[in-house]
């Protein structure tokens, strides 16, 4: 009897841990059917952003610089720029791209703020593409679809002529592949089999503005952290098609993804000028106005769109295959309602929004004189000729008036002693530089179109005439600079000109800038005989001092009143000085329409 107890009782503890055991592998197995299903979703959506990234990349190269035309000629106003912008966002697949394009055109100054706006409103609308493409995917079997592509697209690759197309067909495949991939993943999430995850979501009071608040910033903040609106829509759409996610809470996270995607045009801002950081922020506010419209009307709005689209909200809660069905094209629906309502109203305020986001990035004395912008030349579709030629005549005397101030920089470079206060005055010049670089570039471009349309030969002879005025100009911004270097290896070498160095420098700094301000008169207009001659006049006094100087400099040298390697940097200053003098008269010989004379 005693052994037969004893047996018992060792009998029931075994089982009593076989059963804690059988709870404890229980509890693993399912914990790891949990974190298979999870990495099965994230790996989905980590294909998808490439997909998408791809595809996106090979329509670009394939597109090449046309949609840079397109962009810069199809914004004469503020209709046509929300056009643009919605046809070639639909074209590459990413407002991020059509987005941080236009904030760089901004950054050059071939687009204005108020057309920068406008496209950008344009991409908002072209971007409601992808989530009709995603609802597509998740309500069509596209596995017959995926494979042969990949397989076409593969052998296009390895083609030299067609492997954009190839990139494009395999960046679709993927995409597709991917919302494959999660729609099996998305069974595993049904309701039946998660009744934990139901009632979680069953606590949660979708009629309230609070759960409205909170899921709207978890999409914001998962947006911009994983920087691809795409990606999140693909969940969204995911979790609200199984059941798992009630409407009204996966149409907040879609507003959140709306806010969130902006972070990449404001991060290539980063390092831009005032007016491209402008346009950034005028596509946050442009989202933050529209997001904070629709919160005010947000369950007749939702109700609007799901009545348009024939289904209740209601019947979400009961996890309805009909509802799973119809459910992504209930967001997708409500993602271009949104944003064509959104525009609709705000692209009458463009002007409002402008000086909004202006006074809210105000630029600095140095960076409003510094920025590289166009002034007078408009990114548009081209005007009369005469009208083109008036423009770009503007531009050259906003570009002259750049480089004097250029040469006064090079002037104040010389009486610095400060080393952080040279350094960075220095820097301004050679930005400076850079930007007569670009100017002479764009304005030789918007010539050159000019040149192209049927001209008179008076128009014909005035654009050839600019031409060789803007590369007269350019010449002018290398030889401020080339003085500038000169300078600062003097600086950095610690030497120093005596006294009657600097004194006859100054001088011949003096001479330089009449030179330079006469030349500026002329290109405004005042081409009177006398201006003109005056030009010529202050150019024999720059050549007669610069002989003078150069004599003067080998008997002190032989004298050794200073080194030869200062009279050597002397008379680098002075040499440019002249060459500059040299550019200034081919300039006004250009503007007065006096043939170039023989070297």
């Amino acid at each position: 009897m005693k052994y037969a107890l004893l047996i018992g009782y060792k009998v029931n503890k075994f089982w009593a841990k076989c059963k804690k055991y059988r709870i404890t592998i229980q509890l693993i197995m399912t914990t790891s059917d949990y974190l298979a299903i999870f990495f099965k979703i994230i790996g989905s959506l980590a294909l998808l952003i490439y997909g998408m990234k791809v595809m996106s990349e090979a329509l670009q190269k394939m597109a090449g610089s046309q949609l840079r035309h397109i962009l810069g000629a199809m914004t004469t106003n503020r209709f046509t720029g929300m056009l643009t912008g919605t046809f070639i966002t639909c074209a590459v697949q990413s407002s991020s791209a059509t987005t941080v394009m236009t904030v760089s055109f901004v950054n050059a100054g071939l687009l204005t703020l108020a057309q920068a706006i406008s496209v950008i409103m344009g991409a908002n609308i072209g971007t409601t593409l992808t989530a009709w493409i995603m609802s597509l995917g998740y309500s069509v079997d596209l596995t017959s679809f995926v494979f042969p592509a990949f397989l076409v697209g593969i052998v296009l690759i390895y083609t030299r002529k067609m492997r954009y197309i190839g990139d494009f067909l395999f960046g679709l495949s993927f995409m597709f592949f991917s919302l494959v991939l999660l729609s099996a993943g998305g069974e595993d999430l049904q309701l039946e089999h998660n009744p934990a995850v139901i009632e979680f979501f069953k606590s949660i009071d979708v009629n309230s503005y609070g759960s409205i608040f909170v899921f709207l910033a978890i999409g914001t903040l998962i947006t911009c952290i994983v920087q691809s609106s795409a990606a999140v829509m693909a969940i969204t759409i995911l979790m609200c098609s199984t059941g798992v996610l009630p409407i009204y809470l996966g149409i907040a996270l879609v507003m959140g993804e709306n806010i969130g995607t902006t972070i990449t045009a404001n991060l290539a801002a980063l390092g831009a000028n005032t007016q491209a950081r402008r346009a950034a922020l005028a596509h946050l506010m442009f989202n933050i106005i529209g997001v904070t419209w629709v919160v005010c009307v947000f369950y007749p709005f939702i109700d609007m769109v799901c009545d348009f689209v024939g289904y209740d909200p209601a019947s979400h809660v009961l996890g309805r295959a009909e509802a799973a069905v119809k459910l992504p094209i209930v967001l997708a629906a409500f993602h271009t309602t949104f944003n064509v309502a959104n525009t609709s109203l705000l692209i009458w305020f463009i002007p409002q929004l402008e000086k909004l986001v202006s006074n809210m990035i105000k630029p600095s004395n140095i960076e409003a004189e510094e920025d590289f912008r166009l002034r007078f030349i408009q990114a548009g579709i081209m005007k009369t000729p005469e009208l083109s030629v008036l423009e770009a005549s503007k531009e050259i005397q906003s570009f002259a008036e750049r480089l004097q101030r250029m040469f006064g920089m090079v002037r104040e470079l010389l009486t610095i002693d400060d080393e952080a206060e040279f350094s960075k005055l220095f820097a301004r010049i050679e930005k400076y530089e850079s930007i007569s670089d670009n100017m002479e570039i764009e304005i030789a471009k918007y010539l050159d179109e000019v040149g192209n349309a049927h001209l008179s030969d008076e128009t014909k002879e005035k654009v050839r005439s600019m031409l060789r005025e803007i590369s007269e100009l350019e010449s002018i911004g290398d030889a401020c600079f080339n003085i500038a270097r000169t300078e600062n290896r003097r600086f950095k070498g610690k030497e120093n000109f005596s006294e009657e160095q600097y004194n006859r420098i100054f001088q011949m700094f003096e001479l330089t800038d009449d030179a330079l301000t006469q030349m500026n008169s002329i290109l405004v207009g005042h081409k009177h005989e006398n201006d003109i001659h005056h030009s010529f006049n202050i150019e024999n006094e720059i050549n007669n001092y610069r002989d003078q100087l150069r004599s003067q400099n080998i008997n002190d040298v032989n004298e050794h009143k200073y080194t030869y390697a200062i009279g050597t940097m002397y008379m680098d200053i002075i040499q440019e000085c002249e060459k500059l003098g040299d550019y200034v008269v081919n300039v006004v010989e250009a503007r007065m329409g006096i043939r170039q004379q023989e070297a």
